[in-house]
């Protein structure tokens, strides 16, 4: 589309009398602007001797001009020039002086050459300082008055999506004058513009709303069915305040009428990630711009013809401001909205969707029964007190984590609860209760609300359960009269057997320690919770308030962290303790001492899950091989790889989380992969966004909701057109990617679900490869139900790299991404995570996905190969040459891993132990054949015995081989006898083999 341009329109110009014609062109990327940068004026020399001067009516929109430097090409040899001065620059124009060393004919000007400095991915677009290249000879030639012997022939942007043509060539500060004093308003003026022309600049208006002036109408073309939207430009002259934008129906001359609720205004209203309605405060400061949005459906039974209407702009203190709509709808229907034509922005509309938002339950999930205060979902069941709090909560997963036990493990030592302390000690919180009040009982999700109080304190406790185990708490304590407390705290008391790990609040994936002492940081730390539990069951908890916002993550939570829990933080008196005893574990969240007044409300909101969520699905880590590469499927169908992964910064992926623009290529690779009976899967996630989005603008026009704010920089483009006010993210260098980084949740989570839900459907995907989680569970529910309705496999598989450092707030990327497991198939964690001095319960609680019913991959350095076996865990192919694991692929096909039984070291039945307990074995079992993994965590080399429970095994040891297969980069083949020490490297193992003959 565009691909730009010769279009023209009217400069004023010093050459010439009477206005000149300036032309825009697509510079064809004819010259290298990582040196020369992305503009440049061709010039053409009218005289045969002497110094040539210039008048250049660029019309830049960047700031200070001035301090960047010219450069001026000779366009016959290409060289550079030497003697060349500015006599005026600003963002109006340009007064150059330069040495026309080859006489008459073309030169080139650029005039924004900057170079990138810092890292590749994340580059900084320095713009090159003047020099002083004239030599004093020739600038003395200068100082004489000089003609303008030179005219501008074109301006040329290095190809057409860095053009500033039309909406970022600026009108001068006397035009703008002009046409304000001619303005009868003197609170704002009203620009109409089409869909196609995105605006763009706040502080500036385009020279060609000068040129057709205020527009209080607008006249477009669209045809029936479709997503039509168009654009209303707000210039205030003063404070404009509370900004209001009302529709009246469209009607026809036929007397057909398109009603005012197909209208909106996604900068007035709109529907939130969640499904909530919402309306936004619009103001708008003096010489500022404000782009409207506007959005119309047009039905598909509309009758052809001429429609007319009108939109209504009001502000405060401001009499109404009309502008009259004409709307020609054709005879054509569009089927789709006009969806596969996004450059017309007829996708804004995704932006208020409310597609899979209803809370139905997601296989493989099953619809929460509930017995009276006994609430019973997959795997787990949860008791509640009449006061609203969980008495017990039950898990009913094997140690083993392959399947369901029928004995239940009970994770409570006794109920949580909320303890109000007085200054004298004593729990003020009331025991009086009425009975728990069920609001809501539906399959996906049950609520309950429960009040407790007395004469003292008040306490309301609103809880919800979803299918998945995640639990939301609402607890708003309401002082009856002024009291001095010297705590409100929850209490979590938890069964020993129940607490073996710890994963959170600082602490890495580890044993729990024995006592714990933490504080709130939030200015350097993403901690407001933590995991406890065993591999078959475990509890996450998240403590928050009613203003909880969630953080940026991936390099930018310093940008924007959590805000401290106004109840929890208790201006930095809260914390968490946590103590063992000889049977429980005690996590005491407390907030502290502080007084409080009779009618205040204090929210001591929270959240559980509570884990496993299922039980891992073994025969899906056999079967699904990723491929990570977009190579020919020949070549990947060879390697034994069954799963696609295309990663973005390809041809059929180019641009970072918008998989939109290349949609037909995507789709003959997946149709061939199809054809091949492979699955594919893409790179798509939420976090960062490509400037190549087609609604780029658009969304700026929101403000803050959906990009975040920052110092804007990076690559040049960003600078050029975004200007100021974001944050730069990920850039590729070779295809010039450049992306900037989400705000959070925001509506553009709705588009991210309709977009999944159309490429599942019209594209094919098989699911996506998320590379870090920058949404909440209600956008992954979302998503999963688009991906896997109407049959449709919808795989997600989850990469992390580490997160637990200062620039991510040392968190834990399990820890922090728990509540999107319930919905994938397989974690990547990833870079910067230690696989070789990191202990088992590193490995088992942050990286193997085991205690939360998956399995993994690895990825830094390739891996360790031996230590993954043990949790049934490869690297990733063709990731790197040094990391291949085919030959375990073929290994497992050789043994035949499909439907073996997994029983990992950390079970209590693991029937094969070795004589050294840092050197591990899991086992995989099958009728008459075993495979063993061991694995060594020893310092050194060492030799250890086999520990092997035959009748465990239901083998008879005097009919058993053991044998380890050859497995290239892995180990030699070599036969064991029984009893027989195995040699184990350090950081190394062994596959063995047991068979009976």
């Amino acid at each position: 589309m565009n691909k730009l341009i010769f279009l023209f329109f009217l400069l004023s110009s010093p050459i010439a009398a009477s206005a000149q014609q300036m032309k825009y062109t697509d510079g064809q990327s004819s010259w290298n602007e990582d040196s020369l940068g992305n503009h440049r004026a061709v010039v053409s020399y009218l005289g045969k001797q002497g110094p040539a001067r210039v008048i250049i009516p660029w019309r830049r929109p960047d700031t200070s001009p001035e301090l960047k430097r010219i450069i001026v090409q000779d366009a016959r040899t290409m060289e550079k020039i030497s003697n060349v001065t500015s006599l005026l620059i600003n963002n109006e124009k340009g007064d150059i002086v330069f040495e026309p060393v080859s006489g008459a004919g073309d030169y080139y000007i650029y005039y924004l050459p900057y170079k990138n400095e810092g890292r590749a991915n994340y580059p900084k677009g320095v713009y090159l300082a003047p020099e002083k290249t004239a030599n004093s000879n020739w600038l003395q030639l200068v100082k004489q008055t000089l003609p303008v012997n030179a005219t501008v022939k074109e301006i040329q942007s290095i190809d057409a999506y860095n053009s500033f043509y039309p909406m970022e060539v600026c009108a001068t500060a006397a035009e703008t004058k002009a046409m304000v004093n001619k303005s009868p308003r003197k609170d704002f003026i009203l620009f109409t513009e089409d869909r196609m022309n995105p605006i763009k600049m706040k502080g500036a208006l385009p020279y060609s709303w000068i040129q057709k002036g205020p527009n209080a109408k607008f006249s477009g073309t669209a045809a029936r069915g479709e997503q039509y939207s168009f654009q209303i430009g707000l210039y205030a002259l003063q404070q404009t305040e509370n900004i209001e934008i009302s529709f009246a129906p469209l009607t026809g001359k036929n007397g057909a009428i398109i009603p005012v609720e197909n209208f909106s205004c996604i900068n007035a209203s709109g529907t939130d990630y969640k499904g909530d309605t919402f309306t936004k405060t619009i103001s708008v400061a003096p010489n500022q711009v404000q782009a409207l949005w506007c959005l119309l459906h047009i039905p598909a039974d509309t009758k052809a013809g001429i429609y007319t209407g009108k939109v209504i702009i009001k502000a405060a203190n401001a009499k109404p401001y009309p502008v009259a709509l004409t709307i020609q709808v054709g005879h054509t229907v569009l089927a789709d909205g006009g969806i596969n034509e996004p450059w017309k922005q007829t996708r804004l509309h995704w932006l208020n969707s409310t597609l899979f938002q209803e809370n139905t339950v997601i296989d493989p999930y099953i619809p929460i029964q509930v017995n009276n205060n006994t609430l019973s979902i997959l795997g787990r069941k949860v008791e509640l007190n009449d006061d609203g709090l969980p008495k017990q909560i039950q898990t009913f997963f094997t140690p083993e984590m392959t399947g369901y036990s029928k004995t239940p493990t009970d994770l409570l030592h006794h109920p949580i609860r909320i303890e109000v302390l007085n200054e004298e000690n004593a729990n003020v919180a009331s025991t009086v209760r009425r009975p728990l009040n069920f609001t809501t009982k539906k399959e996906g999700t049950v609520e309950w609300a429960a009040t407790t109080g007395n004469d003292q304190l008040q306490m309301q406790v609103n809880g919800s359960l979803e299918f998945d185990g995640f639990m939301t708490y609402t607890i708003k304590i309401i002082p009856q009269a002024h009291l001095s407390l010297k705590d409100i705290s929850m209490q979590i008391p938890l069964n020993l057997q129940a607490a073996r790990y710890m994963m959170g609040l600082g602490q890495i994936g580890s044993q729990r320690p024995a006592s714990f002492d933490w504080k709130w940081d939030v200015a350097h730390k993403n901690q407001d919770g933590a995991w406890i539990g065993n591999v078959n069951c475990g509890l996450q908890y998240s403590l928050r308030d009613e203003h909880y916002s969630r953080p940026l993550n991936t390099n930018f939570y310093l940008q924007k962290p959590l805000l401290l829990p106004v109840s929890w933080g208790n201006e930095n008196k809260g914390g968490i303790r946590i103590a063992e005893d000889s049977q429980s574990v005690l996590v005491n969240n407390y907030s502290g001492e502080r007084t409080v007044n009779k009618g205040d409300t204090l929210y001591y909101n929270f959240t559980l899950l509570i884990t496993p969520f299922h039980p891992i699905n073994t025969d899906f880590q056999w079967e699904n091989r990723f491929y990570h590469r977009a190579h020919p499927i020949d070549t990947i169908k060879a390697s034994g790889a069954t799963v696609v992964n295309i990663h973005h910064a390809n041809r059929i992926n180019p641009w970072i989380n918008y998989p939109f623009i290349e949609h037909r290529q995507m789709k003959a690779f997946i149709d061939s992969a199809h054809q091949a009976g492979l699955k594919v899967k893409i790179y798509n996630t939420v976090r960062e966004l490509s400037d190549k989005a087609y609604e780029t603008f658009p969304m700026r026009s929101l403000g803050h909701e959906i990009y975040s704010p920052g110092k804007g920089g990076g690559f040049s483009r960003l600078q050029e057109h975004l200007v100021s006010d974001y944050i730069a993210a990920w850039f590729v260098p070779e295809i010039k990617d450049a992306a900037i980084v989400n705000s959070g949740m925001s509506r553009w989570h709705n588009y991210y679900v309709e977009g999944m839900n159309w490429l599942t459907q019209n594209v094919g995907i098989d699911g996506i490869y998320l590379d870090d989680v920058a949404f909440d569970r209600i956008t992954m529910k979302r998503i999963k139900r688009a991906m896997t309705k109407d049959g449709h496999p919808g795989i997600i598989d989850l990469h992390s790299a580490n997160q637990f450092n200062k620039n991510d707030g040392f968190n834990n990327s399990a820890n922090l991404y728990l509540e999107h497991f319930p919905y994938l198939n397989r974690l990547w964690f990833g870079e910067y995570f230690d696989y070789e001095k990191n202990n088992p319960d590193f490995f088992l609680t942050e990286i193997s996905g085991i205690p939360f019913g998956l399995m993994g991959e690895m990825l830094e350095g390739g891996g360790n190969p031996w230590r993954g076996m043990i949790y049934g865990m490869t690297n990733r192919y063709p990731w790197t040459a040094e990391a291949d694991p085919r030959s375990i692929w073929k290994a497992w096909d050789n043994f035949g891993m499909k439907g073996a039984e997994m029983i990992g070291y950390w079970s209590p039945g693991c029937p094969v132990r070795t004589s050294n307990p840092k050197v591990l074995a899991t086992v995989y079992r099958k009728p008459g054949e075993v495979m063993i993994s061991i694995a060594s965590w020893a310092e050194n080399t060492c030799t250890v015995n086999l520990q092997i429970n035959w009748e465990s095994l239901g083998m008879h040891p005097y009919k058993a081989s053991l044998t380890a297969p050859y497995i290239k980069n892995f180990q030699e083949a070599k036969s064991f006898r029984q009893n027989e020490p195995i040699t184990v490297e350090k950081n190394k193992g062994w596959l063995i083999i047991i068979k009976e003959s």
